[in-house]
């Protein structure tokens, strides 16, 4: 069986803790096997400090050609400085492997968040996504990989207090579930996302060290790691192809600015500093956002056939040449006929150019045709000629008049508030009903005193990439895929179009009016249809209880969709209170006490329009309490959370006022139960439902 040696400690919510052992273990004798590890780490926190003492005596002085490449080693030597901090309440290293038959026979590696060597040169400590590291995850009885022994180590307080043994290849030791790996899942959450760095499960790590060229779509109900298996994933690309990836850029897309406050420590704990995050929103933000759309019009904004309109809008801008252009040059005369202009503009129509370089080519096309006639006269033009001929008034004169500049804000406008202009574009394609509910009432004067909505910046970033191609990056990850609109993916697939995508989702937890009914169509839009669909069906972190519970919603809103089953077994995990209407508030503020009894973070959520209500009733009973995103604050435990925001986050007791109210306040039973999942599932340790109206039959 796994040997497990606990130390006594007084526990932190902040460090992985010593799982409890059955029995005492009797006193080692000399260091014993916890001391010589205590030993290794005492050591490789050494060694650590002495490479970070290195790079920061670094002399630049003398190395360095001017003052620009100065600053940027210096710039590169900072970021080193950084990656390279010991964090005391974060475990150097987590695991070892000593190796049996390979060419590693006889060695041990302890695996971490970094690599640590020696002043020699020798790993102390091997990054967790090294080759060499891949059995610790992936290794079983039944594929040893060479591996005979994987130790796991607890820690409390930062400090090493206990091991566990796994002998891979002895066939007397039972298998058996590894305390220490349940118990640093399990353990409270205080503040921002950790990283899973110790506990990543195989099917996970397949995920993660998948290659860089291709997209990798994961569907994972709650509770399954969707989303540090994708933050995990650009840690490992990084790690694998990072010269790559430092030119060509990475990406980390959020549903909310509160999710991506709440996710954004898990890649600098991983020594990763350098990955942007973002919202769909601020990846758009041409104009300002001012407005907001109903339900009709945001669907129909947000339906893919509005990239049709765009385009058709955009191209009406070209008009065919009637005269003839003339091109003096000295004494000449060159003339290019009104028919041989009219075959140029036919031919970058129909290569479906972007609208910008279409315009580019369009005088280079002219100058050539007169360097043809030149070379007819017996004339020897080259290049520079052909040059100056494209800037020749007359040409430039006949482009601006022919293919004229295209301000993309003002043809999105105008398309949307001129009706006579969107029904011209929108022949065929939207409905006339489709056409009014997406006209404006009252049209603006420009585009700087329009109220735009988010649905109308998407559609402006479109018209944008008509005109000229939007940067790619090399990587892109985006979260919680499944509440995008078709608009939104293509926006989200132009900033990957050369390079590869992780995408990350649950159906079930989709809750616009646009959400996506399948990954094959979302894909599509995104531009990857031919990325890889994984599924993540085994939880780890919500009780058994609180999932079923919540898994009684499913049939009624994604039939078919298999529930999640947990492999977390938490006996009263899961309180439904029904009260009086005049006891409610404090009901909630009862549970929240409660809560906060116990170790862990807590959460309080509710239906966005009872959340002012609740907000007097705990600042009556002095209790305070964070907003969404501001839980790296030490101010309290206990986060108010608006329902339209809780996705994507974690607590570790969860109390849900009125389940009715969050079901109703969404325009739709489907999207509101939805909703209702969405909430169920933020509990990874208790959930409390208090509710005065009765609870949606659907939970019955």
């Amino acid at each position: 069986m796994p040997a497990h040696v606990p130390v006594p400690a007084t526990e932190s919510a902040d460090d992985a803790p010593a799982a409890p052992s059955p029995e005492p273990a009797a006193p080692e004798p000399g260091p014993g096997p916890l001391g010589r590890e205590r030993a290794h780490l005492t050591a490789s926190r050494a060694a650590l400090r002495a490479m970070r003492e290195d790079v920061q005596s670094l002399d630049i002085r003398d190395v360095t050609a001017n003052w620009v490449n100065a600053a940027v080693l210096e710039a590169q030597i900072e970021a080193r400085i950084k990656a390279l901090a010991d964090l005391a309440h974060t475990p150097l290293f987590f695991g070892r492997l000593d190796y049996l038959l390979s060419a590693q026979e006889g060695q041990s590696f302890y695996i971490g968040r970094r690599h640590v060597h020696d002043a020699e040169g020798d790993p102390m400590v091997v990054d967790w996504r090294a080759p060499v590291s891949q059995p610790f995850y992936r290794a079983s009885r039944r594929d040893p990989q060479d591996v005979a022994l994987r130790r796991r180590f607890g820690y409390t307080g930062g400090e090493l207090t206990a091991y566990e043994d796994e002998h891979l290849t002895d066939p007397e030791e039972v298998e058996r579930t590894s305390r220490l790996l349940q118990a640093e899942i399990e353990r409270p959450r205080v503040g921002p996302m950790r990283d899973i760095v110790a506990t990543i499960q195989p099917e996970q790590d397949e995920i993660v060290r998948s290659g860089l060229s291709g997209t990798v779509c994961v569907q994972g109900g709650p509770g399954t790691g969707k989303t540090a298996v994708g933050l995990h994933r650009v840690a490992y690309l990084l790690y694998a192809h990072r010269e790559r990836l430092a030119r060509t850029g990475t990406l980390v897309i959020g549903p909310n600015r509160s999710f991506l406050h709440y996710i954004e420590q898990v890649l600098p704990a991983l020594g990763e500093l350098e990955v942007r995050q973002s919202t769909v929103d601020e990846l758009v933000a041409h104009v300002e956002v001012r407005g907001a759309d109903d339900a009709r019009a945001a669907v129909v904004k947000g339906d893919a056939r509005m990239a049709e309109v765009l385009r058709r809008a955009v191209r009406s801008h070209v008009s065919m040449p009637s005269e003839a252009v003339v091109v003096v040059r000295g004494s000449r005369r060159w003339r290019i006929p009104a028919y041989e202009l009219q075959e140029m503009v036919r031919e970058l129509l129909e290569r479906d150019m972007r609208y910008g370089a279409a315009r580019e080519a369009l005088p280079q096309r002219i100058a050539h045709a007169v360097l043809v006639r030149m070379e007819q006269a017996g004339e020897a033009p080259d290049d520079r000629i052909q040059d100056a001929v494209a800037r020749n008034p007359a040409v430039k004169a006949a482009v601006k008049a022919l293919w004229p500049p295209v301000d993309p804000a003002k043809v999105v406008l105008r398309l949307l508030s001129d009706a006579a202009f969107l029904a011209e574009h929108a022949e065929g394609v939207l409905t006339a009903e489709e056409q009014a509910a997406v006209v404006w009432a009252k049209p603006p004067r420009s585009v700087r005193s329009a109220r735009w909505s988010p649905a109308d910046a998407v559609l402006v970033d479109e018209a944008y990439d008509l005109v000229r191609r939007t940067q790619s990056l090399g990587h892109v990850v985006l979260d919680e895929a499944q509440d995008l609109s078709p608009m939104q993916y293509r926006a989200v697939g132009r900033r990957c179009s050369t390079g590869s995508a992780t995408v990350l989702g649950d159906l079930a937890q989709g809750t616009t009016p646009w959400a996506t009914g399948s990954w094959a169509d979302a894909l599509g839009h995104l531009g990857k249809p031919d990325a890889a669909v994984e599924e993540l069906t085994a939880g780890f972190r919500v009780p058994r209880e609180v999932i079923a519970y919540a898994s009684r919603l499913l049939p009624h809103m994604s039939p078919g969709l298999a529930p999640v089953s947990s492999v977390r077994e938490n006996p009263g995990s899961l309180v439904v209170r029904e009260v009086a209407q005049e006891e409610r508030d404090a009901a909630v503020v009862a549970a929240c006490t409660g809560s906060l009894a116990r170790e862990g973070s807590i959460g309080l959520i509710a239906a966005d329009d009872r959340v002012p209500d609740l907000a007097r009733a705990l600042a009556a009973a002095g209790m305070a309490h964070l907003e969404p995103g501001t839980e790296t604050t030490a101010a309290s435990r206990l986060t108010l959370v608006p329902a339209s925001l809780a996705k994507g986050l974690e607590y570790d007791y969860v109390v849900l006022d009125e389940p009715a109210a969050v079901v109703a306040g969404e325009p739709d039973l489907r999207t509101g139960l939805r909703r209702l999942y969405v909430a169920l599932t933020r509990a990874v340790s208790g959930l409390t439902v208090v509710h005065a109206r009765p609870l949606p039959p659907e939970l019955h």
